[in-house]
């Protein structure tokens, strides 16, 4: 019963969610959607611990798309054994992980242990926010260098990545998952809740990247002090009126 709920309606009522959340903030939020930026409290750590997050976090995701999307016969088609995909997989996923995880920590330091100010500035929904992302890195770093650099391994390939694509045609075979190891389990189920209070926290600004500006014809910018000079045109009138 339990497993029917969290890999059969869970993971529909996240992404349901995940959408009416976002236009219901969109419209009724449009100047909370931003990251919140607390960069001119504090820049020493933020300098430090937001590149790491953030390239961490992109190479876990990607790989995550990798295993997840692309079937395993692909593969095997371009010649790459199973043994060969799973050392490389497990060998990026440690090296994206550690990355993350040293971002993420400076984060949470520089949050809610070194910067007064920045602490004053959380919002509830902020520490709900960290919280999830905290326990979802640490379960997907302890299935990554636990179970498989210095465990038996596990091949989620056969399990995990079918479900994952089941649930885009409406079919999830929970058995997939019932009998897959309770840490691939709870990272699945962590995944659907950060998908759920995603619209509610400041994880929307990862849709307003400035893509319009690669199309801009030109970049206006302004100079750091004001000068009032004259243009060549004023110039040339000034002269013309003595």
């Amino acid at each position: 019963m339990w497993n029917n709920f969290w890999f059969m309606i869970f993971p529909y009522i996240a992404l349901a969610i995940f959408i009416v959340g976002h236009i219901w903030r969109y419209r009724a939020d449009q100047y909370g959607w931003t990251t919140r930026t607390s960069q001119t409290l504090e820049k020493k750590w933020l300098q430090w611990g937001s590149p790491l997050f953030h390239f961490g976090a992109l190479f876990a995701i990607l790989g995550h798309v990798g295993g997840l999307l692309i079937p395993q016969s692909w593969t095997r088609a371009l010649g790459i054994s199973d043994h060969l995909y799973h050392t490389i997989a497990v060998a990026a996923g440690t090296v994206a992980g550690v990355v993350l995880c040293a971002g993420l920590i400076i984060l949470l330091i520089r949050r809610f242990a070194y910067s007064d100010r920045v602490k004053v500035v959380t919002t509830k929904w902020d520490y709900v926010l960290y919280i999830v992302l905290t326990a979802e890195i640490f379960v997907g770093m302890w299935q990554t260098v636990a179970i498989n650099v210095f465990g038996e391994g596990y091949e989620y390939r056969g399990t995990i990545s079918v479900w994952f694509r089941q649930l885009f045609i409406l079919q999830p075979d929970v058995s997939l998952m019932a009998g897959a190891p309770m840490w691939y389990q709870l990272h699945a189920i962590l995944a659907c809740v950060l998908l759920a209070i995603w619209p509610f926290t400041r994880l929307v600004h990862v849709w307003s990247i400035p893509v319009a500006y690669l199309a801009r014809p030109y970049v206006v910018y302004r100079r750091r002090y004001a000068v009032d000079k004259p243009t060549p045109r004023e110039r040339e009138g000034a002269r013309s009126s003595r």
